[in-house]
């Protein structure tokens, strides 16, 4: 093994325990019972709570976004294994509806909600002076109020999407790979087994 890079390796493992010393000694900041919109009806942040004490809301830009699907789509995997503790909760620009298609269609568990219209994003963002960023923020509750505790931006090559240590093992970098909706392609009619009558 590189001793360079394994030695870098123990350098970043030793500055990601520091970071979430400071993580958890960052104090909290009381922020509004903002409202949104789900397919029920409106809803508001305490309630996303869902009788938990700490809530993760994941700041997604919607289906137009193939990076914001791409940490969704991984962080979907961990969705059992942080409700057993922890409430979360998925928001976007979209309306409910579309994002109820579009979950389907990911095959998405999360609890999700529109904060179209509020001023949540601008409020509570993860990125300041851009209101529209995805990211996730950690809420704690006490007693009646509901207090942020931390956030963090996604971004290519950040600690909350494994995919991009993977590439890096390959040599690639964030910028040498862009992820898609799907990775399928159209076979030719020549390579059918059945011939390719009828394919589009």
């Amino acid at each position: 093994m590189n001793e360079e890079i394994r030695a870098l390796e123990n350098e970043i493992y030793e500055m990601s325990k520091k970071l979430a010393a400071l993580r958890k000694a960052a104090e909290t900041e009381e922020v509004p019972d903002f409202t949104f919109q789900t397919l029920t009806g409106p809803v508001k942040l305490s309630s996303l709570f869902a009788g938990k004490d700490v809530l993760f809301v994941i700041h997604n830009m919607g289906q137009a976004c193939r990076y914001c699907t791409l940490w969704a789509d991984g962080l979907n995997a961990f969705l059992p294994h942080l409700e057993d503790r922890f409430s979360v909760v998925l928001l976007s620009k979209d309306s409910p509806e579309i994002q109820q298609r579009f979950a389907h269609s990911r095959g998405w568990r999360f609890r999700m909600a529109s904060h179209a219209g509020s001023t949540y994003p601008a409020d509570q963002t993860v990125t300041p002076g851009e209101p529209d960023m995805p990211g996730i923020v950690c809420f704690i509750r006490e007693g009646s109020k509901i207090l942020r505790k931390n956030s963090a931006e996604f971004g290519p090559g950040d600690q909350f999407c494994g995919i991009w240590p993977i590439l890096s093992l390959a040599g690639l970098s964030d910028g040498d790979w862009i992820p898609q909706y799907s990775y399928w392609k159209r076979p030719t009619k020549e390579a059918m087994e059945d011939g390719g009558e009828g394919l589009p």
